[in-house]
């Protein structure tokens, strides 16, 4: 038999299988080995005893290194006790490479430590979960939308503007001009709204934030949609589609991983719709009653989103924000212009703020008022602005944060841990 995959093992009880990948761990009772084999899908035990291989292949295994690559050859064999439900009788060990000293061990390292070694440090039992949950939700997210008729629109990295204020631009040439790394795709899928209808953007997104909460991220992911003829109603419906999409899939897919990462899968299990929804006038009325000063006006930190989600044992909408605190496209509430057409969703449990959204100002005049008030160059926007010249039309779409949601879903402490190579404020290694 060919090489197998440990995440296949079910489909071969009772025959003899190749296996190619890592020592994950070992331990020895005199006449029997017991090797813990990593290949990426999963880790399998391998039994190996004396009286059943040859000499050279018993000493062999005993010189095994945590992390040495390696080939075995072995039975495959139903055990409930087993991780995984199978373990192998092994028949054979070949070493491919002798790992040095593994500088990773099952003691307790400092997180700094570890995030030095991120490389290695993937390889891990509970970072295969978090990555492994990561993937199903990135995958989720693209089935959501492509199910529903959407069409993925690439949005460049490197733009000539802002989109979510001048303060967080990450600034690089691009031959004799200046170019941004991207802060959000959005003001391009508008653009492709108008032509496509419904669109989205999934890429990373980059943000020069001189923050160090466990909330943040110099470069994350980001899905954007974006729909024609969709209103601020509209929008906060596909918002909490997407929410329960996506947890009810993890549950579904990765309950497996949400084990190994001690995740209470109750909480998800509560998230259903309909999400409650509060304005920002009643948020504001909250936080006072629990003893925060706030004035009408200021934008709420991670403590008041806390105190918000909180209230609450699913995601919550916070809607109408006041127009000063939020971006130069948001459309005003027709019955109450000093707030706008926009939605925050906070995730349960202190997670923040995982989804940004709002309608769009679709008037030319209105545009400019705003870019006027918030001293952008018309010429760097003009085709931004062109969108309200030929066919402008009501539409609405939101930012998803991946990593946040990474960090919710699988009951994180940090964003660190959500995406494998994480860019941090005082981190660009590895």
């Amino acid at each position: 038999m060919g090489q197998v995959y440990i995440e296949e093992l079910s489909q071969h009880v009772g025959q003899e299988v190749t296996i190619k990948g890592w020592v994950y761990n070992k331990r020895s009772s005199g006449k029997i080995q017991f090797i813990l084999v990593r290949d990426g899908t999963g880790i399998v035990q391998g039994v190996l005893v004396k009286s059943e291989v040859s000499p050279e292949v018993f000493a062999l295994a005993k010189e095994l290194t945590q992390e040495s690559s390696i080939i075995v050859k072995g039975i495959v064999r139903a055990d409930e006790r087993a991780p995984g439900g199978y373990e192998l009788t092994l028949t054979d060990v070949e070493l491919v490479h002798r790992a040095e000293e593994y500088p990773i061990t099952p003691k307790e390292h400092g997180i700094e430590f570890l995030m030095d070694h991120r490389h290695l440090w993937l390889r891990s039992r509970r970072q295969h979960a978090v990555m492994r949950v990561r993937s199903e939700i990135v995958k989720a997210i693209r089935d959501f939308f492509d199910d529903r008729g959407f069409l993925l629109i690439d949005a460049p990295l490197l733009t000539p503007a802002a989109c979510e204020g001048t303060t967080t631009l990450f600034e690089t040439d691009y031959f004799d001009e200046k170019a941004y790394l991207t802060q959000s795709g959005q003001l391009y899928m508008e653009a492709a709204a108008m032509a496509f209808g419904k669109v989205y953007c999934f890429g990373p997104t980059f943000r020069a934030e001189k923050s160090k909460t466990r909330r943040h991220l110099m470069e994350f992911w980001m899905v954007e949609p974006e729909v024609a003829y969709a209103d601020h109603e509209d929008n906060m419906r596909l918002q909490e589609d997407l929410i329960c999409y996506i947890v009810q899939r993890v549950l579904e897919r990765r309950r497996k991983e949400l084990e190994v990462l001690e995740r209470d899968i109750s909480r998800l299990e509560n998230v259903v719709k309909p999400f409650p929804r509060i304005t920002y006038d009643e948020a504001i009325e909250i936080l006072r009653k629990e003893g925060v000063d706030i004035e009408w006006g200021a934008d709420f930190g991670g403590g008041d989103e806390t105190i918000l989600a909180e209230k609450f044992d699913r995601p919550v909408f916070v809607e109408k924000y006041p127009a000063e605190v939020k971006a130069f496209y948001m459309k005003p509430d027709p019955e109450r212009p000093e707030v706008v057409l926009c939605d925050d969703l906070l995730a349960p449990e202190g997670y923040g703020e995982i989804i940004g959204g709002s309608q769009r100002i679709d008037d030319l005049e209105l545009l400019k008022q705003r870019m006027e008030q918030h001293n952008l160059p018309e010429e760097v926007y003009a085709w931004y602005m062109d969108l309200r010249r030929y066919g402008s039309v009501p539409h609405s779409g939101f930012g998803l944060g991946l990593e946040r949601t990474v960090a919710w879903i699988c009951g994180l402490s940090h964003v660190r841990e959500t995406i494998p190579f994480p860019r941090l404020l005082n981190r660009l290694y590895p």
